[in-house]
């Protein structure tokens, strides 16, 4: 059986019955789990691995792990791990510590993450925040300046890698100048293509080679002023995938936030039909999943060798001295020891 073009999430910390066999119906190309699936570290694995089996194959298990306030996983089982502009800051003092500091918080992640059987990290944000625009990005982003973003971004990226996870870069073409929180409205950016292509854009440039992005559901006027870019085949096309040069998997950010309009069933099919290669839906809600499901279709073409070559990306992480790690880590951040 082909796996589904989309990504699915689960109500709880154990599957349902109807859960079960949704997946087994399904077949979603992978998982994403929430904080409301997170209990202990041998539950994590049990329900990791419960949803690989219902699928029948290794199929990707996600979760937005950054650290700050948008960690799924956190005290007293697992470390708490600084926001991302804590990276800025050590940056601003010393760049080769910053750059350290942003590779080893990401692998140490990835060593909480694989111990777990989550292989995919939805990091770094390579948003570029401006002022004036809501704190929705704020202080995940690394800076405020498209090299900074660009350079602790792709440290970051490394250290998951090297930890056998595989990273997502977001919110692709960009979030940073969104005025409202795309969770609950849908922000619309009347910024200049020339001013994005400047500042927005470059991060995700730099980061175009990695194996995963999700999009942002944000309009931006200049480039089409109808849509927002998840379900803009205009901002797919042309500046996804031409001008930033992204040939790797995308997804939609999740197809349940407010940004977007129509039934969950809609949202599912425009986001593909506009380009992304697989749709993400985050809440759990089984009615919701069926619909994205019906709405999905089965990775084929481009999107399925995007899709595994993304997969092939995968690797056994590289040997990694923990405890001195944490300890260097809470050294180069100021933080305590994670």
């Amino acid at each position: 059986m082909t796996a589904s073009a989309f990504i699915c999430g689960s109500s709880g910390p154990v599957l349902t019955t109807d859960e079960i066999a949704f997946y087994r119906d399904a077949d979603p190309w992978g998982f994403i789990l929430f904080r409301r699936n997170c209990e202990t570290p041998a539950q994590i694995r049990a329900l990791t691995a419960a949803m690989r089996e219902a699928v029948g194959r290794d199929a990707p298990v996600l979760i937005d792990q950054e650290g700050g306030r948008v960690q799924r996983l956190g005290p007293p089982q697992w470390p708490a791990y600084p926001t991302g502009r804590t990276y800025g800051d050590v940056f601003a003092r010393s760049p080769a510590d910053g750059l350290a500091a942003a590779r080893l918080g990401a692998r140490l992640i990835a060593a909480d993450l694989r111990a777990l059987g989550i292989d995919v990290d939805c990091l770094p944000v390579l948003d570029v925040p401006v002022e004036g625009a809501h704190d929705v990005i704020g202080h995940r982003a690394y800076g405020v300046t498209p090299d900074v973003v660009s350079e602790l971004g792709r440290a970051a990226a490394e250290g998951l890698l090297a930890g056998g996870v595989l990273p997502v870069i977001k919110h692709i073409p960009g979030h940073g100048r969104a005025g409202v929180d795309s969770h609950h409205h849908l922000p619309v950016v009347d910024t200049p293509r020339a001013e994005l292509e400047a500042t927005d854009f470059p991060p995700f440039r730099d980061g175009a080679g990695l194996p995963l992005a999700m999009t942002a559901h944000v309009v931006y006027t200049a480039l089409d002023a109808e849509r927002p870019a998840t379900t803009s085949k205009t901002v797919i096309d042309e500046v996804i995938r031409d001008f930033i040069g992204f040939d790797g998997c995308l997804m939609s950010d999740d197809v349940s936030m407010q940004a977007l309009s129509g039934t969950i069933g809609e949202r599912t099919a425009a986001a593909l039909a506009a380009g992304c290669d697989l749709a993400l839906h985050c809440n759990g809600d089984l009615a919701e999943m069926r619909a994205v499901a019906a709405a999905a279709v089965p990775l084929a073409g481009r999107a399925a060798e995007r899709a595994a070559r993304a997969l092939a990306c995968r690797r056994a992480p590289e040997p990694l001295d923990e405890a001195a790690a944490r300890a260097q880590f809470a050294r180069l951040t100021g933080t305590p020891s994670v």
